[in-house]
């Protein structure tokens, strides 16, 4: 309560902003008292307007789950993509990344569109996502200019506006589903996977520049892996597709850049249990190996999309052209003593 020493002025009020997140995460506002030095109304107004600010900043309270240690999207109160669109590729089912992305930006307030191609939706769980999350589903093959068109207009139409963010989580490899050796691969089935794999990437922005799909300060995200840069003899001809596409997200950050401001980034995640990854070769093993050697462990999909949604939000408008691992350490290190032990 304020106590008024006279009608035409306020005495001794200072608002502090002082947070608790130690416990709870909560907010206070401490009132001085009246003893304190006088504030002018004006200075006043701007201290209450800082104070509910910070609140708004502080009404969410984090939570680690227990079995994992990884924050939950369903703790993250905070709007951070409250009003923003976005376009999310290569969900197929609850073990995807990108079905976690999109609960996580459903969670932050975000409207989108659910992508895959028809092939993949006809044995794939995508039409439980949309329904749970009310987004529009729409078949695409990423491979087709044509279809690619079709989608960010329908996506627009369906928004209401043009596209804050998109997601690309596309990836496949004939040679490895058929467990082809790398010094044996049929090179019919190589220019598949990068058509697939790495051209899409390219084609879907050439799409959204050609088209002016994409609104000012948007972020295109792509996801990778560090076979780009280092050689796991299993992953095949998925390493140079995601070389390839690394290396399109770099061109295209700048040519969208310049354009509009638009930021273009690649994810580079840790072994995953997705129905793809489990599809490779010795990937039990590899999971395990990569675990053992990050000092923070693999990086689960849930906190994958935690990330992807930063790189959405307007919390990272100047990054862009860059290859980010999210890897637990992986990518860092030389040698775990762990992988000596036993």
């Amino acid at each position: 309560m304020v106590k008024r020493a006279n009608a035409h002025r306020l005495l001794g009020i200072k608002i502090a902003v002082g947070t608790q997140l130690a416990k709870h995460g909560s907010f206070k506002v401490i009132i001085a008292p009246a003893s304190a030095p006088p504030l002018s109304l004006p200075k006043c107004i701007i201290c209450c307007f800082l104070a509910l600010v910070f609140a708004e900043l502080t009404t969410f309270t984090p939570s680690l789950h227990k079995k994992t240690n990884t924050l939950k999207y369903s703790d993250m109160a905070t709007q951070l993509l409250a009003g923003k669109r976005g376009v999310i590729f290569g969900a197929l089912d609850d073990q995807s990344i990108a079905w976690a992305v999109a609960e996580v930006c459903a969670s932050m307030g975000a409207k989108f569109t659910l992508t895959n191609a028809p092939v993949a939706l006809r044995f794939g769980q995508l039409d439980a996502l949309g329904e749970k999350l009310g987004a529009t589903i729409i078949p695409c093959d990423a491979t087709s200019i044509e279809e690619l068109e079709n989608l960010f207009q329908q996506s627009e139409e369906i928004l209401g506006g043009k596209i804050d963010f998109v997601l690309h989580a596309i990836g496949m490899s004939l040679n490895v589903r058929k467990k082809k050796h790398y010094t044996d691969s049929n090179h019919e089935w190589m220019k598949k996977t990068f058509d697939i794999s790495a051209m899409s990437f390219h084609k879907m922005c050439q799409v959204l520049y050609k088209g002016d799909h994409m609104a000012e300060w948007g972020s295109i995200v792509g996801l990778t892996y560090i076979a780009a840069q280092r050689i796991f003899p299993d992953y095949g001809e998925m390493a140079e597709s995601k070389a390839l596409l690394e290396s399109f997200a770099r061109s295209f950050g700048y040519h969208f850049g310049e354009k509009k401001k638009v930021r273009v980034n690649t994810i580079s995640q840790s072994p995953t249990m997705t129905t793809a990854g489990k599809g490779i070769k010795g990937f039990q093993e590899f999971f395990g190996y990569g675990d053992d050697m990050s000092p923070l462990g693999n990086a689960p999909a849930i906190d994958c999309a935690n990330y992807c949604a930063t790189l959405f939000s307007d919390l990272t408008r100047y990054v862009t052209m860059q290859n980010l691992y999210h890897d637990g350490g992986f990518s860092n290190m030389g040698m775990n003593p762990k992988l000596l032990e036993g």
